[in-house]
């Protein structure tokens, strides 16, 4: 059986995380009161005179230098996001949205900033149903899958003027609003960190004893591997895709870009005339079966979730692992000081056989923005702090602390940043996403979770041998039709 290393890291998550879904208090919740909601979620209050985010690089208290505004309002102002304490250990995202929102608290004593935090998996299950009882919160994270239903129902404020109207808007990368557009109106301020969603990352040591130099840069050559690794008693590569969702964000999105490119995926979003049955799509979805039924993934791949998948490749049960930035935040900090730390390498998913429309590329992007309810328009000075919150979290505040602590960026630019203080892995990474590749549309950041809902759970099925790829680009058609 193959053995699972679960590293005091982890140990450490779980325990916290355990206290945190029982209602209890997080031992990193920086002054923030905490109670359990009827619905299991957690409400912080921030108290001002504590409000200080400890960093998880390393250790010290950080501040950011959060803009001095002069704000009419007086009250409480509601929030809703996913980055716990616990996700800020092993996420610069989490942690530069969590030190920003403190530091914003501090220079807005009077505006008290009433948090609803939880995972990331709950939160998108939450603000679904928020959103269907037209019961959004001041201020949350929209998904771009979202975008365009919820601005047709009128839920969410349009952003357009705001955000040229930002006294950071020239430094804005406007590349980035796509997901949160509809009509040719922005509805959000693209937040957190730009990371990819497809990343293989390989013991370089591993994959040279097996005759290569570097990770293979087509598939065929990765089959070639799989015998010698397999005379090793280790999996290729691992993979998991237990919540149905990974195969779509971190697998599919890259590979349907090699098949089809861009102006297929734009026009399906745009409903200008590509359709799920179109036979490069249907090409992807052939080559997906056929390659996860090779044998070059681990048996269990269906069935486990990409946190226990990486746990494969941090024991040495897996020479390579295929995940996103949230997952190379966790390996890097759970490696750190150990051989594999160093042998640990980065490389794009591999060129298909027949896919000629792209290369090179990986799902990358900002996948949330800060949205605002519209019905705090309603009250002029609330809507100008929820304003001013907005821009302070995806601001030079948020950008430079992240490019700084942790070498990575958001919708703020920041020029010139220094990677001379990062160690190799940073650096290599910091490469893989921002400067040697070329970013794809991440899928499910557009179109709506009633489409994906189907298709996730039909590739599934597919990958277990019970639908045929025909069969699954039929329904996600007909959802597409449906429910677009």
């Amino acid at each position: 059986m193959k053995k699972k290393f679960l590293s005091v890291l982890l140990a450490g998550v779980m325990v916290v995380a355990m206290l945190t879904g029982c209602g209890g208090k997080s031992p990193a919740s920086n002054g923030n009161t905490t109670a359990e909601t009827t619905d299991g979620t957690q409400t912080q209050t921030q108290d001002a005179a504590t409000a200080e985010n400890t960093g998880a690089g390393d250790g010290a208290a950080t501040k950011t230098d959060v803009a001095q505004t002069d704000l009419a309002y007086k009250g409480e102002l509601e929030l809703m996001h996913f980055s716990t304490s616990e996700e800020s250990e092993g996420n610069g995202g989490s942690d530069g949205f969590r030190t920003v929102l403190a530091d914003w608290q501090t220079v807005h004593p009077d505006v008290k900033l009433v948090e609803r935090v939880m995972a990331n998996d709950d939160y998108k299950t939450q603000i679904a149903t928020l959103a269907a009882a037209d019961d959004l919160p001041d201020v949350f994270l929209l998904q771009g899958m979202n975008t365009k239903a919820w601005a047709a129902q009128g839920l969410i404020l349009d952003m357009t003027d705001i955000i040229s109207k930002s006294p950071y808007a020239a430094q804005y990368d406007d590349s980035t609003y796509y997901p949160f557009t509809s009509e040719d109106k922005i509805y959000g301020l693209p937040a957190l960190t730009g990371g990819t969603c497809a990343v293989v990352l390989y013991d370089s040591a591993k994959w040279k004893e097996a005759g290569f130099d570097t990770f293979p840069e087509t598939w065929d050559d990765v089959l070639k591997a799989k015998d010698y690794f397999a005379d090793q008693g280790i999996d290729t590569i691992a993979f998991g895709n237990g919540s149905k969702w990974q195969i779509n964000s971190t697998f599919l999105a890259t590979i349907g870009d090699r098949f089809t490119g861009s102006d297929w995926t734009h026009s399906l979003i745009e409903k200008k005339g590509a359709a799920f049955t179109d036979q490069s799509f249907a090409d992807a979805l052939k080559f997906t079966k056929d390659i996860f039924a090779s044998g070059i993934f681990n048996a269990d791949f269906n069935a486990i979730s990409n946190e226990d998948a990486r746990e494969y490749y941090i024991s040495g049960d897996a020479a390579a692992y295929i995940g996103g930035n949230w997952d190379v935040s966790y390996i890097q900090a759970t490696l750190k000081d150990t051989d594999l730390y160093d042998t640990t390498k980065f490389a794009v998913l591999p060129q298909p056989a027949g896919a000629t429309a792209s290369y090179k590329t990986h799902a990358t992007g900002l996948g949330y923005a800060v949205a605002i309810n519209s019905d705090v328009a309603d009250d002029p000075d609330k809507l100008a702090a929820a304003v001013d919150f907005a821009y302070e979290a995806t601001g030079p505040a948020f950008a430079n602390y992240v490019a700084t602590k942790y070498a990575l960026g958001g919708l703020t630019k920041v020029e010139n940043v220094d990677l001379s203080g990062f160690d190799q892995f940073t650096q290599d990474f910091y490469n893989y996403q921002y400067v040697d590749n070329k970013p794809c549309e991440i899928y499910d950041s557009y179109i709506s979770s009633a489409v994906w809902d189907v298709l996730n759970t039909d590739l599934q099925s597919m990958l277990n041998g019970e639908l045929t790829p025909e069969k699954v680009v039929a329904n996600a058609q007909k959802a597409y039709e449906d429910n677009y």
